[in-house]
């Protein structure tokens, strides 16, 4: 039998739980070979490790090292020395996740070199131009030619901008594939975290209780770069905490500019405000699932706490994950409604709704039975 090459390529963390299911379900296969390529573009090795053994992920078959850079220049160093590996595999398709730089970049070079190309996570759509997560897929989508999708609305996207439905793939959600599947992990786990600024240890059921406190997590640019926006972030936050504690995972770029603009001690000076550095992921969904509301502007936490049926705020003026909104557990806020909206939740009035479609931990099955069938019909063909 005929062995088909796949590559599979993961840029930085939100890939990672994307990638995990697809690697497990795809392991000692009879003819589809999947080779991991790790672009290497997140900035933080240690905490890609980190994913990396949590996830139970093998070893990268190729790890390109790219390293953290502007847009242009990282996205160019992904595709000159992705182009290399292409050459070299020669694989019979190229299968790229998410909406990173890793992905546009890899799908631009495998197009190519006429390389077929498929895209999980197709067909989001925030609207937002500014965001360049938001040029990136729309790139993606744009020379794949098998879609993806999480959920109807994506499907509905592509078919609007000129895709095929016959080459459009509605198979759920491949995070929660990986949350289902190590959520039980992080609950047998004795968690421990310490604090960043005044080196606390905390700890569920100690400094937390179930359903006590809240989860933060802020690094988008119209939140973090303007000293006058995280100025009013950094009040919200301290006048929250004198009714809930709130657990804050802190990306890099959040606290360079709390330092730059003057904000980190204020910050800091609130007791029951505990900021942390980036978290594992079995530790972070083990603090999500235990948490009474989330606070956010990334993409991911809105479908986890959508799965959890966990009351999640989004401060944003757009989502690329509507369905979170129609079905899920999901608000997009300003920042002015923040206290208004936690303060709902904490009377019992918070927002849960329901899982979506295809949201089952089965996702990365159907994926692998879709691809069987592609190959199988390339093989008659040839």
């Amino acid at each position: 039998m005929t062995e088909y090459r796949l590559i599979l390529v993961a840029g930085a963390r939100p890939n990672f739980m994307k990638i995990a299911p697809l690697m497990d379900a795809l392991a000692d296969h009879p003819y589809i070979r999947p080779y991991l390529v790790h672009t290497g573009q997140h900035y933080d090795e240690k905490m890609s490790a980190l994913f990396f053994q949590q996830l139970n992920i093998p070893q990268p078959d190729i790890n390109l090292e790219v390293g953290s850079s502007s847009h242009a220049v990282q996205t160019a160093l992904i595709m000159e020395r992705f182009e290399k590996v292409c050459l070299n595999v020669k694989p019979h398709m190229v299968m790229v996740v998410g909406d990173v730089n890793s992905t546009a970049a890899c799908t631009l070079v495998a197009a190519k070199l006429h390389i077929p190309t498929a895209h999980y996570e197709a067909g989001l759509r925030s609207r937002d131009r500014s965001m360049p997560e938001e040029i990136n897929r729309l790139v993606t989508d744009a020379i794949s030619d098998y879609f993806f999708t999480t959920s109807v609305d994506a499907d509905e996207n592509l078919i609007n901008e000129g895709i095929s439905h016959q080459r459009i793939f509605m198979v759920g959600n491949l995070m929660i594939d990986s949350l289902y599947k190590h959520l039980k992990i992080a609950e047998a786990m004795d968690h421990r975290v310490e604090t960043l600024d005044r080196k606390r240890i905390i700890h569920l059921g100690e400094t937390f209780q179930d359903k006590k406190y809240g989860i933060m997590t802020f690094h988008r640019p119209s939140n973090v770069d303007q000293p006058e926006t995280l100025a009013k972030l950094v009040k919200t936050w301290g006048a929250i905490s004198q009714e809930i504690p709130l657990l804050f995972p802190i990306h890099p770029r959040t606290v360079k500019n709390l330092i730059k603009f003057g904000l980190f001690d204020i910050l800091a000076s609130y007791e029951t405000i505990y900021l942390t550095e980036p978290m594992g992921y079995l530790e972070f969904i083990y603090f999500i699932y235990h948490a009474a509301f989330a606070l956010t502007d990334s993409g991911g936490i809105q479908e986890e706490t959508t799965t959890l049926k966990i009351p999640c705020l989004t401060i944003r003026p757009t989502t690329e994950r509507p369905i979170t909104l129609w079905e899920g557990s999901n608000k997009l806020i300003r920042v002015e409604d923040i206290e208004k909206e936690v303060h709902f939740i904490l009377q019992g009035k918070g927002k849960t709704g329901n899982i979506p479609k295809y949201w089952d931990g089965q996702s990365a099955g159907r994926i692998v039975k879709i691809l069987e069938d592609i190959f199988n019909s390339s093989m008659k063909r040839e």
